[in-house]
């Protein structure tokens, strides 16, 4: 007898239009950096004197990482090449679930960090980069007389 203004599959719509938009629009993004899925995967912790960040990129050659650092934001970028064959039209590839070309990720640092006093170093397809907090940053006892 009465008829509503929404349909009653309303809800069902629109969790399927949801789910549809995140397909499309890729990986949901976090406040410190990008989302699950990117490449290189990164890991960001801190301890009480320095941020340290790993940077997970198995088979590239550590000279053609570029690492930045400005206005509080280390951005990472470089290129991984494929290992598939160019341009073989005899060649048949079935699955390609590594990432090969440019990449860029960006990582937003808290504002005590000193981006003169960063190391970087790279082993076994881990980059370990150490940015050390600035010393009036570090936590100071005082005396009460």
């Amino acid at each position: 007898m009465y008829r509503t203004l929404f349909p009653s599959d309303l809800v069902a719509e629109l969790d399927r239009l949801q789910r549809k938009v995140q397909r499309f629009a890729g990986p949901s993004t976090g406040i410190r950096g990008f989302g699950r899925n990117s490449f290189p995967a990164v890991n960001v912790g801190g301890t009480p004197d320095s941020v340290e960040i790993y940077v997970f990129a198995p088979g590239l050659d550590p000279t053609t990482l570029n690492v930045t650092i400005e206005r509080g934001v280390l951005t990472l970028s470089g290129a991984r090449s494929s290992d598939l064959p160019a341009d073989d039209k005899k060649v048949a590839v079935h699955i390609n679930e590594r990432f090969a070309g440019r990449f860029s990720r960006a990582v937003s640092l808290s504002d005590d960090v000193d981006p003169d006093r960063v190391t970087a170093k790279y082993s076994d397809g881990v980059l370990h980069i150490s940015i050390k907090r600035r010393a009036s940053a570090q936590p100071c006892r005082i005396e009460i007389h």
